[in-house]
């Protein structure tokens, strides 16, 4: 079986979605799939294309058996939503281009959304190698972008929201990330077989990753500190303001530090603030490659995952939060709906706080700090339902006897 992955975000970039296709194409290869990935020049999340690539139109490499072809993208820092819509149709078409020219028949095309304007290119390979389409939706567009004030032209709008429709009309498949994602596509379009694929994580391979060091002791924190800790993508949909906000509420408690290790373009803005509020607590650090962020979540004691207070994340289920539980360490969730369901309400992970209320995750860390004896308890509940429900290895061979 021949199967092409579509996807704007591919390692050697990090970050969720890089992350998680590459893991899905590993296994789907290890099934007996020949596997291939159309991807764009690595660029995220600095927004510049990485050395070794510039200057090139397109490029073939072979990553661990997976054959990778890269085409070339319009990379700009700028924050105008006219930039990143360049930066989205520059690989829409130049992938397209590259895989009608040098993609060879496929038997399943899977294209990953957002962003959703690579549908486009994906439903129109799918009729020119006869190929089966899958459509794997790991966030709403338009929907998303329009509710976080990213995008507020009407007419942009009205366009990527006939573009939605168009693109699930003609996927054979479609496949959501999260319950309310799948939920929220059988409402609209209750005809359309679509499929639960949820994020998680591959236990064995994670811990495999831990190599001993103490990132805790090599960074200057004390073994009685308590760390609490957010990593990922410093990004307008985080929230992190409450974080930082929370941060100067408990300058009492002097064991208490806050931890944030990541890019995006928020960081700059953070940073200041910190500096603004005084918040001396807390600590940015650069983005880590993946093979070292295990050390570094070993070596904390709770995780933060905060999001905006928007009804678009009642179905939000952030990757970040498998990893820090396969781990053995509970967290602080500042999400409501499906992801405060299951990881707080039935695994008893840790503790929920109302999202950008600063207020709130002050309080849950006095709580933490007051009853330490409490972490490891919370951290192996976690364990144990992740390990249980949340197994990428599970979750793939499942995916792969469906689409063979």
């Amino acid at each position: 079986m021949n199967i092409l992955i579509l996807t704007q975000y591919f390692p050697p970039e990090t970050g969720a979605p890089q992350n998680r296709l590459y893991d899905l194409a590993l296994k789907l290869r290890n099934k007996g799939a020949r596997v291939s990935i159309l991807t764009a020049f690595p660029n995220y999340p600095q927004y510049e294309i990485f050395s070794g690539f510039k200057g090139k139109v397109f490029s073939r490499e072979e990553m661990s058996g997976l054959m990778v072809y890269r085409s070339w993208i319009f990379v700009s820092k700028s924050k105008s939503i006219l930039f990143r819509l360049l930066n989205y149709f520059s690989f829409t078409f130049s992938s397209l281009f590259l895989a009608i020219s040098k993609v060879e028949k496929q038997d399943i095309i899977i294209c990953e959304s957002p962003p959703l304007f690579l549908g486009f290119t994906a439903v129109l390979l799918k009729h020119f190698k006869k190929s089966k389409l899958v459509f794997n939706v790991s966030d709403l567009w338009p929907e998303s972008a329009v509710k976080m004030g990213i995008v507020q032209n009407r007419f942009l709008i009205k366009l990527s929201e006939g573009l939605e429709n168009w693109i699930y009309r003609n996927s054979d498949f479609i496949t959501g990330q999260t319950q309310g994602i799948v939920s929220n596509i059988h409402q609209r379009f209750p005809d359309k077989p679509i499929l639960w694929l949820p994020n998680g994580v591959d236990v064995n391979e994670l811990q495999s990753r831990l190599t001993g060091a103490d990132w805790r002791s090599e960074n200057g924190f004390k073994e009685d500190d308590l760390l609490f800790y957010f990593g990922g993508l410093l990004g307008y949909a985080q929230g992190l303001d409450c974080v930082i906000q929370a941060a100067t509420f408990v300058k009492d408690l002097p064991q208490v530090k806050f931890i944030l290790i990541g890019e995006g373009p928020e960081k700059e803005r953070l940073i200041k603030l910190k500096d603004s509020l005084g918040a001396n607590n807390v600590f940015f650090f650069n983005g880590v490659p993946k093979g070292q962020i295990a050390d570094v979540i070993k070596s904390i004691d709770v995780g933060i995952i905060p999001l905006k207070k928007l009804d678009l994340f009642l179905g939000a289920i952030p990757s970040k939060i498998f990893e820090i539980l396969c781990l053995k360490k509970p967290i602080l969730l500042g999400i409501d709906g499906e992801a405060k369901e299951l990881f707080i309400s039935t695994a008893e992970a840790g503790l929920a706080f109302e999202p950008e209320r600063a207020d709130s995750l002050a309080n849950q860390v006095r709580y933490v700090q007051a009853h330490r004896e409490q972490i490891p308890k919370w951290g192996l509940n976690g364990y144990s339902y992740v390990t249980a429900n949340f197994n990428r290895v599970t979750i793939a061979d499942s995916f792969y006897s469906f689409i063979k």
